[in-house]
């Protein structure tokens, strides 16, 4: 069987994360204008995902769910998983993928999305040694947070609406996903 058949399929969407050492695993989720982060410490083997909706921490007085929309708190939540899994911060490693221009006559926000992370990351002292970011487009991501190794699968334009129309609704609070369940 071939490592893409044996992989351990693990699904987040809007609002979450996901972190493991498991070296057949693979963390996949849909982006429209959202901005998933992948991280990983190559020497401890742990890596992960997170899937967020708007650029930076939001307005104060937010707690739980709303705050899971949010880019500063799902980095975070990610970082703080990964150290918590034997990963040391001078060693991550960053990907960045989504942030598209779904819908032409609004804002951008998937460029705002894609904006943020790149500064989160440099700010803390993280290399980004991947993206694919922008476009008009949504796609499919797949990381394998062990290796590394990422592969995304652009999305059609009605695939893309569909993806939009999910990130528009109120996320659930982050935390882990345990689930293996792969929704289109």
């Amino acid at each position: 069987m071939n490592q893409l058949a044996a992989a351990k399929r693990m699904n987040i969407i809007q609002g979450e994360y996901k972190v493991t050492d498991d070296p057949d695993a693979v963390i996949t989720t849909i982006l429209g204008s959202c901005v998933a982060a992948c991280l990983r410490d190559p020497v401890a083997g742990v890596g992960g995902m997170n899937h967020f909706l708007l650029p930076g921490n939001g307005p104060g007085g937010m707690s739980g769910g709303d705050m899971s929309r949010y880019g500063v708190h799902l980095m975070e939540l990610l970082i703080n998983g990964i150290l918590k899994r034997g990963g040391r911060r001078d060693r991550l490693e960053a990907k960045i993928f989504g942030g598209a221009k779904t819908i032409a006559s609004f804002s951008n926000v998937g460029e705002q999305n894609a904006t943020f992370a790149t500064q989160f990351l440099r700010d803390e002292g993280i290399s980004i040694v991947g993206s694919s970011t922008g476009g008009d487009f949504g796609r499919k991501l797949e990381y394998w947070p062990v290796s590394g190794r990422a592969r995304t699968y652009p999305l059609t334009g009605a695939e893309t609406q569909k993806t939009v129309a999910q990130e528009q609704r109120p996320a659930r609070p982050a935390k882990p996903v345990e689930s293996s369940i792969e929704f289109f």
